[in-house]
This record gives structure tokens, sequence and C-alpha cells, in this order.
């Protein structure tokens, strides 16, 4: 029996780098955003996220629809695929952990080993694309 886990993600490149964060007691990188809650659109779903895991404001007005990348759900049963819809976002306030996040992270391409499956397909997307180094 396969499941599907719906998540947001925020894709968020500096200097060809992508934010990644690692939660308390993870070793895979995972893209920054979550699940929503029932009735959310994706627009409040990862404004609150955002909010919980980096302590930052999206704009919503900015936000712009990248993709959506299906891979196995990491640490989970096979079969278990994770679905991320994938946006950009300007956003105010100063990228700070907090919640279940332990730290930040800016990855270039040389580090596609430590992120989740889903996570090494964006990397990938975006290394094709020029986007990320």
């Amino acid at each position: 029996m396969t499941q599907e886990i719906d998540k947001l993600a925020w894709l968020h490149i500096q200097d060809k780098r992508l934010l990644c964060a690692r939660s308390r007691g993870k070793v895979s990188c995972y893209l920054p955003g979550g699940k929503r809650e029932p009735g959310e659109s994706d627009e409040e779903a990862l404004a609150r996220e955002l909010r919980e895991e980096l302590s930052i404001e999206i704009l919503p007005e900015t936000m712009v629809h990248v993709g959506v990348f299906a891979a196995q759900a990491d640490g989970k049963p096979q079969g278990t695929t994770v679905r991320l819809t994938c946006y950009r976002a300007e956003f105010r306030g100063q990228i700070t952990p907090a919640a279940e996040i332990e730290e930040v992270l800016w990855i270039g391409y040389q580090n596609r080993e430590c992120c989740s499956p889903a996570g090494k397909l964006v990397l990938d997307w975006l290394k094709e694309r020029g986007m990320i180094a």
C-alpha cells in the first residue's frame, strides 16, 4: 500500500546556494516548510511553517510556484512518498532556527548527499537550470 505525504517547501537561494534546515536528532537536511493544516491554502501553510521554523514572514504577494517533486519519504516505510510543492518568495525578518530546527545550512550541489531523496530531486533540478553551484 502506498501513502503520500503532501508538503510545501520554500526554495531560497543566495549566492547560488540553497537554504536547508536540519531538525533536532536528524541527519538529513530538508527544505524549509511542512504540511498544511486542514483548510489552509498553500500560501497560509507555507507562511505558518516558515514563521514556526525560521522566525520569518514570507510576503505572500511575492510567492511564485516553482514545481512539484515526489520521491520516497526519508525515514518512512518503502512506498511512502513525499510530494513537495515548492515556492520561492521574498521575506521579512532574520532567518533564525526555531521549533524543531536545530540548524540552517546553505548548501551547494556538492552537498547533495546530505539531503532527503526529495531534496536531491530539487537540487538536481536547480543545478540543471544553473540556479545553484
